[in-house]
């Protein structure tokens, strides 16, 4: 299992959203990862600062959430759709999306779930609960 560390996760947002701006080819993980970035304007600045957006650090008592915690949640939640995994995300996204009038307000509450899932994860030094997951998605519909 790849597992990136926090700078090159960084880091890997950061280039795909340099090559969406400066029109460079990208891999098709770079294009998704740009493809999120580009649903939230608010990040773009601090995408394209460079080596400063390395070292900051998100902490809950700042009231500030990470964005790039943030965008990967997205970009996870946009491989679990291409492939409907688990089996059934995709029909739940498409409830939710009819149910908001907008897709992102959607992907939102999906987020919601999978940062919750992920959380529990870490404090339980477990692996996600899946079935966990689909019930708190099931409860957003």
């Amino acid at each position: 299992m790849f597992t990136p560390s926090r700078d090159e996760v960084r880091r890997f947002l950061a280039e795909a959203w340099r090559k969406r701006v400066a029109g460079l080819p990208a891999t098709p993980l770079e294009t998704m990862a740009a493809d999120v970035a580009e649903l939230h304007p608010e990040y773009h600045a601090l995408l394209a600062s460079g080596e400063q957006a390395l070292a900051r650090e998100w902490t809950p008592e700042q009231g500030e959430a990470n964005p790039f915690l943030h965008l990967s949640l997205h970009l996870a939640i946009a491989e679990q759709l291409s492939i409907d995994q688990p089996p059934g995300i995709r029909a739940i996204c498409e409830q939710l999306t009819r149910r908001h009038g907008d897709r992102h307000a959607a992907l939102h509450d999906i987020l919601d779930c999978l940062g919750e899932t992920v959380w529990r994860a870490n404090r339980d030094n477990a692996p996600p609960d899946g079935t966990a997951y689909l019930d708190c998605l099931k409860r957003t519909l």
